[in-house]
């Protein structure tokens, strides 16, 4: 799976003042992704607020960013829940044509067992035609994906190609690479310890920072994985600031306020979330100024 390698980047969805959704925005914002070298779109994961967009704005957004992308990069699609039955009948009903992936997130709010979660992915993959991406992310799902089931996935369901390992656990994604399958990809989910998993023989990072820094970024990761250490850490330190800053607040209020004073988009979000507070803007717009 050569296309997951690399930097791939969770995009969020642009809103106008009324709320509406902001297609010219979402146009320039794919353009500035593929004009600066990332490698993978993700099309409606967590970042893109999907939970606050009906599903008719869903399909608008799936099929503007197919439009725009154009094929020029692999796109993949966010496609999860906490109701294993719904996310199977929407993976079976979704077209898929136009994604090499699914990104599927670890069930939430619902905080099933191991075996539970074993049993949700094994359904999903049993009804996806296309690899599966596991999402793992405890700080939003509040249960942890462990390794040794992640592994047992991995395994067990051939379509099952990756983990996006969210946990912020360094050590977590280490003993994934060590047992896991050969060919198996352990992507990075957290901006933060991205180079570090990389190094440690990641394949990467599906990243928020990474669509408001892409050249930078995914240069960085390239440096990872080519194993140029000094290099990489280099231009880690230099966009280490910005990551904490964009998160402070949540996600994504925080990228997009770095969006909007790269003028790409507003940085306007739905309930319940809220735009960044001013002070975070500012330090924000400080960062951009200085990097």
């Amino acid at each position: 799976m050569q296309k997951f390698i690399g930097t791939g980047v969770a995009l969020v969805t642009p809103f106008k003042a009324d709320a509406s959704i902001d297609f010219e925005s979402l146009e320039r914002l794919v353009n500035f992704q593929i004009e600066n070298g990332i490698n993978y779109l993700v099309v409606l994961g967590t970042t893109g607020e999907p939970a606050t967009l009906s599903e008719a704005e869903k399909e608008a957004v799936k099929e503007k960013i197919i439009a725009v992308n154009n094929g020029r990069l692999p796109l993949v699609l966010g496609v999860g829940g906490n109701n294993t039955a719904a996310v199977v009948a929407e993976i079976k009903t979704t077209d898929l044509s136009h994604f090499e992936a699914v990104l599927s997130v670890s069930p939430y709010y619902n905080k099933p067992t191991q075996e539970g979660i074993y049993q949700h992915f094994k359904a999903v993959s049993k009804a996806c035609k296309l690899p599966i991406i596991l999402y793992n992310v405890p700080g939003r799902t509040a249960s942890n994906v462990l390794p040794e089931t992640v592994i047992r996935l991995a395994t067990d369901c051939k379509n099952i190609i990756a983990v996006k390992e969210a946990a912020g656990d360094i050590v977590q994604a280490m003993k994934i690479l060590q047992h896991a399958p050969k060919d198996f990809l352990v992507i990075s989910g957290d901006d933060m310890i991205a180079l570090p998993m990389t190094l440690a023989g990641g394949a990467g990072v599906i990243s928020v920072i990474g669509q408001g820094l892409p050249a930078v970024f995914s240069q960085m990761i390239q440096f990872g994985i080519q194993g140029k250490a000094p290099e990489a850490y280099q231009l880690h330190y230099k966009v280490a600031e910005s990551i904490d800053l964009i998160f402070e607040e949540g996600n994504p209020a925080g990228i997009k306020s770095m969006l909007k004073k790269l003028q790409i988009a507003s940085d306007e979000v739905r309930l319940p979330l809220v735009k960044a507070s001013d002070s975070l803007q500012d330090k924000i717009a400080n960062f951009i100024e200085r990097c």
